[in-house]
C-alpha cells in the first residue's frame, strides 16, 4: 500500500481508533515526537501513550484515512473538575505525505464535536514553543491565549540522596548475599 494520493481532492474519513491502529499510531508518533526535536516536552512518546488513551478514552482517539490509507490521528481526553469540564488534545499527528490536505483540521473538528457532546466547555492543547507550524495551525482553528511554559528538570543521578540510596542498596544486597551464604553452609 502506497502513501501516494491518486485524486486531487481525496476523500478524508475520520473514524474512531481501533485496536489495529495502535501500531501505526505508535510508529508515526515515534517519527513525529522525538526528544531530539522537542526536548522540552514534559511527557514523552511511548507505547503507553497510545494504549493508555485507547483504554481510557477510545471515543476521543480518532484516525484520519485518505483513500483507505492511515494518514493521521488525534488522542485526547475529557477532564471533569468541580467547576468545569474541559478537553485536552494530548497528541495530534499527520504523516508528512498527507500534509496540507486538511486531515489535522478534520481530526480537531471531530474531537471538538465529541468533547462538546461530553459537556466540555474548553479545549486545551500544548506544544513546544519552537513548533511554529503547530502554533500557526491551532491559532487558525481558533485557539488563543498562548502562554510559554517553563520546564525545569533535576538530574537525580547528581542528587546527594541518589548516591546515598545507591550505597544503601548495595550494602543491603551485600548483607543479604552474606546471610544467604552463611545459611547455605
Amino acid at each position: 500500500m502506497s502513501d501516494e494520493i491518486s485524486q486531487p481532492n481525496p476523500q478524508i474519513l475520520i473514524r474512531e481508533m481501533g485496536i489495529d491502529d495502535i501500531a501505526p499510531i505508535f510508529h508515526l508518533g515515534e517519527k513525529l515526537f522525538s526528544n531530539d526535536l522537542y526536548p522540552t516536552l514534559y511527557r514523552t512518546w511511548d507505547e503507553w501513550e497510545v494504549t493508555g488513551a485507547y483504554n481510557t478514552d477510545s471515543d476521543l482517539c480518532l484516525v484520519g484515512e485518505v483513500e483507505s490509507q492511515f494518514a493521521g490521528f488525534i488522542l485526547g481526553t475529557v477532564v471533569e473538575k468541580k467547576s468545569n469540564v474541559y478537553s485536552y488534545i494530548r497528541w495530534l499527528g499527520v504523516k508528512p505525505d498527507f500534509h496540507r490536505l486538511g486531515i489535522a483540521g478534520k481530526l480537531v473538528d471531530r474531537f471538538i464535536e465529541r468533547t462538546i457532546g461530553q459537556g466540555a466547555d474548553t479545549v486545551l492543547m500544548d506544544t513546544d514553543p519552537s513548533n511554529e507550524a503547530a502554533i500557526k495551525f491551532f491559532t487558525s482553528k481558533g485557539f488563543g491565549n498562548p502562554r510559554q511554559h517553563v520546564y525545569l528538570s533535576l538530574n537525580l543521578s547528581e542528587h546527594e540522596y541518589y548516591g546515598k540510596l545507591l550505597d544503601y542498596e548495595r550494602d543491603r544486597a551485600e548483607r543479604i548475599a552474606g546471610m544467604l551464604r552463611r545459611y547455605r553452609q
